[in-house]
C-alpha cells in the first residue's frame, strides 16, 4: 500500500485534530476495563493493599479508575506534525486512477 496525496492529508488532518484535543482536555478517566488492562500491563496494584485495611477491604472497593493527565506538550507537537504532514501532501503529485 503506497501513501497517496489523499492519505498524506487525511493523516495530517487526523494529527491537528488529535493534537487539538489533547490541548483542550487536561485529563482522562479510563473506564474499568481499561484501568484493569493497564494495571496488568505495567504490573501496578489496583489498590494499596500493602496494609492490613487494604487488604481486608479489597474486594468492596469502588470500580478502579484510573486518571490520565497528557502532557502539554503533546498536544502541541502533534498540531505541528499535522501542519507538516498537511502542507507536505500538497507537493504530492495527484495520483492518476489505474
Amino acid at each position: 500500500m503506497s501513501f497517496y496525496r489523499n492519505r498524506y492529508f487525511l493523516s495530517g488532518i487526523l494529527l491537528i485534530l488529535l493534537g487539538l484535543q489533547f490541548r483542550r482536555v487536561e485529563s482522562f478517566v479510563l473506564n474499568e476495563r481499561s484501568t484493569r488492562f493497564v494495571a496488568k500491563m505495567t504490573n501496578t496494584p489496583l489498590v494499596d493493599n500493602s496494609t492490613t485495611f487494604g487488604a481486608i477491604f479489597e474486594p468492596v472497593t469502588p470500580a478502579p479508575k484510573k486518571r490520565i493527565t497528557p502532557p502539554r506538550w503533546l498536544g502541541l507537537s502533534m498540531i505541528a506534525v499535522g501542519c507538516v504532514i498537511t502542507f507536505h501532501s500538497f507537493s504530492i503529485p495527484k495520483h492518476k486512477g489505474e
